[in-house]
């Protein structure tokens, strides 16, 4: 399928599909076992139909914007304090990460803020592979997901490359360079409870 179904803090794409000359709107598509099943506006498809899909680019490009900045601000932060994080999700118009910190302040919250956007202005280059699990677990912090290790019937992993900046297991879409990402702005700083933080921000 074309359309990006909702997982990993990353909201479903949205879209369009066409057959026999009738339109429906793709609201919403999900994970069901080994499928992606879509969800339209109104009945009239049938199994076995064939349709012609389109997917919302503009809102796509969007929450690729969103996610390549949350691997970039994610290893800001465990490269100054390794914290793990513990939650993520992405919205169209903000996005928010759950650090496993004790704390921070107005200056620490500057500083990741200042140090995202000095990596997001070098213009690493993004790109994404499908590596054998073995050749994976040589990859130093793959994983910083707080109690969510690779399942062990995953046999490959696909990896996201910031390219001299951070790798990371993702099955996420995400932009080609990070200056498509534009300034990354703080907007909230707060205590979700014992070693938990989150930080909210939007893009510029």
């Amino acid at each position: 399928t074309a359309f990006y179904p909702e997982s990993g803090g990353q909201p479903a794409d949205e879209g369009r599909m066409v057959c026999n000359d009738k339109g429906y709107a793709v609201l919403s598509s999900k994970k069901e076992g080994h499928r992606v099943v879509h969800k339209v506006d109104r009945a009239g498809l049938s199994v076995g139909n064939i349709v012609s899909c389109s997917v919302d680019w503009s809102r796509r490009y969007t929450l690729m914007r969103y996610h390549t900045a949350c691997h970039i601000l994610s290893r800001v932060i465990f490269n100054e304090t390794d914290a793990m994080v513990t939650g993520k999700q992405i919205y169209i118009d903000r996005a928010r990460i759950d650090f496993s910190l004790k704390d921070f302040d107005k200056e620490k919250i500057n500083s990741y803020e200042e140090k995202a956007n000095e990596a997001v202005k070098k213009g690493f280059d993004v790109r994404w592979l499908i590596m054998p699990r073995e050749e994976a677990n040589k990859i130093e912090n793959l994983v910083r997901l707080q109690h969510r290790p690779l399942p062990d019937a995953m046999h490959e992993v696909r990896v996201v490359d910031i390219t001299g900046f951070d790798v990371q297991a993702c099955g996420g879409t995400h932009v080609k360079n990070t200056k498509e990402i534009g300034r990354i702005v703080i907007t909230k700083a707060e205590n979700k409870g014992k070693e938990n933080r989150r930080v909210e921000f939007v893009l510029e």
